[in-house]
């Protein structure tokens, strides 16, 4: 079982050898592995530590999914406008 406070989403880039993961539950919260695996356990202890963060600086911190989840998703493509 994987145990998150937040939703994840974990994104596969371009580039083979990197996973790209934010959470939509957490301001802010983002980072990029090599696998999903890592992702997942870097989101683990990334989320708490963002956490802590933000209580150190006096900011909200957005109340625990109850309900979290764990998508896994091609990367979206963003169209440059002129």
């Amino acid at each position: 079982m994987i145990e998150l406070p937040y939703s994840l989403i974990i994104e596969a880039t371009n580039d083979p050898n990197f996973f790209g993961f934010y959470s939509p539950d957490l301001e802010g919260f983002s980072g990029v592995w090599h696998s999903v695996e890592d992702c997942l356990y870097k989101a683990k202890g990334g989320m708490c530590e963002h956490v802590g963060l933000l209580k150190e600086q006096g900011l909200p911190i957005p109340p625990e999914n109850p309900y979290p989840t764990v998508v896994i998703q091609n990367e979206k493509e963003f169209k440059q406008v002129a």
